[in-house]
């Protein structure tokens, strides 16, 4: 039943909705983040901390969020479900994603709220809410932004929890021999331990992790793609071959391949770059930021690093391996580890093995905050709080031990669920998102001068 209700969401309606509304506000916005690449940079590095939490620790924590299985594991699923052509609608995944991350985060900022010691909170479901109640619809906002927060919930145990245990677990298992019940019990106590020291504990261990093992990622791959650059032209021609083949375009088997790359290349990019969804803003809230619009910027910036650098990476490497990694083919944790070791050896495959358990428990951490933000919104105590934690940290020892398949399955609906809601409230929002992308681009030009 999930397959065949994901197969409409995340096979049609949730891959069209992105990319129209990437379209849309492209257009509305002038495509400014492929027009002015130096006004970004420009933007992304100056300074606007006003005190409290760092535009670069709110980025970091929301990168956290992404740079886990969509990266590693959820590249080869695509690969394995969708062909070599999945890799292509990633990209185009990622271009229109870019815009639309800028646009959840600015409107985030712009409709936070704070608590009584003035800290900031943020999340989707606040300027869902906001918009419906502009509209004098208190009532349906009150129970849309309600139904946002329980799929972000449900998405949290799926893709948060249990995906990222499954995922450090088969790692584990296929390097060291280690057993998935050891796995799960030590990920349940550190997961548990994480949120009892709350934001302040999340955003240091994300800020140590992210930077380390992203950079630990990018050279070694580099590594692997320099021994083999002769063959690099080939695994474009095929990634491109793949996703506009004449096979592809006809009915059959040839249009069901087709279909998968679509489908599988736009929402394991989704998975990995979680654009559109609304799960960003909810990190990005945290910056203490003067503008609204510069904060928006590093949405743009995490999605060409996790997209278009980190997920091309692995996706060359396991097409340039794929005789190794196609034995392992289901076993997508395995497939990309054997890409790996075919690549430059056993070591790259040990050190792929900690870089998952590093950027899976990352992702696990940043989803405590996301969890924590969720309940908050829906009116839980502390003691409610605790108990759904509990269970989270229980759904992360169930990943490490049994199939993800279902959890695969739970996730594409509540992010596709999430995603079609999200939309459906930032298009309308268009004209507050414009407006500080001009105060932005006036700013940014008059400094320039």
């Amino acid at each position: 039943m999930l397959s065949r209700i994901n197969d409409v969401t995340s096979g049609i309606l949730v891959p069209l909705a992105l990319i129209l509304c990437g379209i849309f506000y492209g257009i509305r916005l002038g495509f400014f983040h492929i027009v002015h690449p130096i006004r970004i940079m420009r933007g992304l590095i100056t300074k606007q901390k006003n005190g409290g939490v760092s535009s670069v620790k709110a980025v970091t924590l929301a990168l956290a969020g992404t740079l886990g299985v969509g990266n590693i594991v959820g590249v080869s699923s695509a690969i394995s479900l969708g062909g070599f052509g999945a890799i292509f609608w990633m990209w185009v995944s990622a271009l229109v994603a870019m815009i639309l991350k800028y646009a959840e985060i600015v409107l985030s900022i712009r409709h936070r709220r704070y608590d009584e010691n003035g800290n900031p909170l943020g999340a989707a479901m606040y300027y869902i809410l906001d918009f419906f109640n502009s509209r004098r619809m208190k009532k349906i906002g009150a129970f849309v932004s309600a139904v946002f927060a329980i799929c972000f919930l449900v998405c949290a145990l799926t893709m948060g929890s249990m995906l990222q245990a499954d995922a450090i677990s088969s790692s584990l298992k296929g390097t060291f021999g280690i057993s998935p019940v050891i796995t799960g019990a030590i990920i349940c106590v550190l997961t548990f331990t994480v949120y009892k020291c709350g934001t302040s504990g999340i955003l240091s261990l994300t800020n140590l992790l992210v930077p380390i093992m992203s950079f630990g990622y990018v050279l070694i791959s580099v590594i692997i793609m320099v021994k083999n650059a002769g063959q690099i032209p080939y695994a474009f021609e095929l990634i491109f071959k793949s996703a506009f083949s004449s096979e592809a375009a006809v009915g059959g088997i040839g249009g069901y391949i087709f279909l998968s790359s679509i489908r599988y290349g736009v929402m394991r990019g989704l998975v990995s770059n979680e654009a559109g969804c609304g799960t960003a803003p909810t990190a990005h809230a945290l910056a203490d930021c003067k503008s609204p619009a510069q904060q928006g910027l590093w949405g743009i910036f995490e999605v060409f690093v996790d997209t278009v650098i980190l997920c091309t990476m692995t996706a060359l490497i396991v097409i340039l391996k794929y005789d190794a990694a196609s034995v392992f083919d289901g076993n997508y944790m395995m497939m990309t580890l054997a890409a790996f070791e075919a690549g430059i050896g056993k070591m790259a495959a040990y050190f792929i093995c900690i870089s998952v358990s590093c950027f899976g428990f990352a992702t696990i951490v940043c989803w405590i905050h996301y969890c924590t933000s969720s309940l908050r919104y829906l009116k839980a105590n502390n003691g409610i709080i605790t108990a759904f934690m509990c269970i989270y940290c229980l759904f992360a020892f169930l990943g490490a031990n049994t199939s993800s398949y279902l959890s695969w399955l739970l996730s594409d609906l509540s992010m596709g669920a999430m995603t079609l809601i999200n939309l459906s409230v930032i298009v309308p929002m268009w004209r507050e998102v414009k407006e500080e992308t001009e105060i932005f681009l006036k700013s940014s030009k008059k400094n320039a001068r």
